[in-house]
């Protein structure tokens, strides 16, 4: 899963940053407002962390300027004001939760992974699952009846983008900005390179038609629409 960090302290920044990368999130970093706005008008990340007072735009404006667009990417504030009208502030924005600073990183982390269950991205293990398949983020790698794809880094990438996303078309220009990013030399065939790898390995599964070709556009993955929860 990709996160995107927005914060202008720099230390705070790459701690937050370097928690999420432990936990085996993607994570891209932003010191100011108005670069933020841009990364995150992209669409391709799973959970912003988004401090509220930041060089340009702040962390309020932001969350008006992209849901206004209809990005609904969830979003967790960081703020050093425990003030109970800037909290609601925020919250009415958009946000979807609020920490107040200093960070205490396993509350951080265990409010995003909340987040991410509420909007049906993680199961209650930390697991994705469609079907009989079942993406571990902690170690990159997926299983068919728990036995293991062997993924390469991106092919984990590719295919947890999907699962995430599914029963929604991706594009190839989106899936191309989400794995390679904005200024990849790669052309949009990777993409098609990639979903053949992906296919070969979950056919050899019993699973050919989980990766579904929409003429034109690009892909999708359909299953069912709740993240199953643990059982345990």
């Amino acid at each position: 899963m990709q996160v995107l960090v927005v914060e202008d302290d720099v230390s705070l920044m790459h701690a937050v940053s370097s928690v999420f990368r432990e936990e085996g999130f993607t994570v891209h970093e932003s010191l100011c407002g108005d670069e933020g706005l841009f990364m995150a008008e992209q669409d391709i990340y799973d959970l912003i962390i988004l401090d509220v007072m930041l060089p340009g735009m702040s962390g309020i404006a932001l969350i008006h300027h992209l849901r206004s667009q209809g990005i609904m990417t969830p979003i967790l504030l960081l703020s050093a004001v425990d003030i109970i009208e800037r909290r609601v502030q925020g919250l009415d924005a958009g946000a979807d939760d609020y920490v107040v600073k200093p960070v205490a990183f396993p509350e951080l982390l265990a409010r995003s992974r909340a987040i991410l269950r509420r909007h049906g991205k993680l199961g209650d293990s930390g697991d994705i699952r469609v079907g009989r398949v079942v993406l571990r983020p902690r170690i990159q790698e997926g299983f068919v009846n728990d036995i293991p794809l062997r993924l390469s880094a991106k092919e984990y990438e590719l295919f947890e983008f999907l699962l995430i996303n599914r029963n929604q078309i991706l594009t190839r220009e989106q899936i191309l900005d989400r794995i390679w990013g904005f200024d990849t030399d790669s052309a949009a065939g990777i993409v098609d390179l990639y979903i053949h790898y992906l296919r070969k390995k979950l056919t050899a599964q019993g699973y050919s038609d989980l990766i579904q070709t929409v003429r034109g556009i690009g892909y999708m993955v359909k299953g069912t629409a709740d993240v199953p929860k643990n059982e345990n």
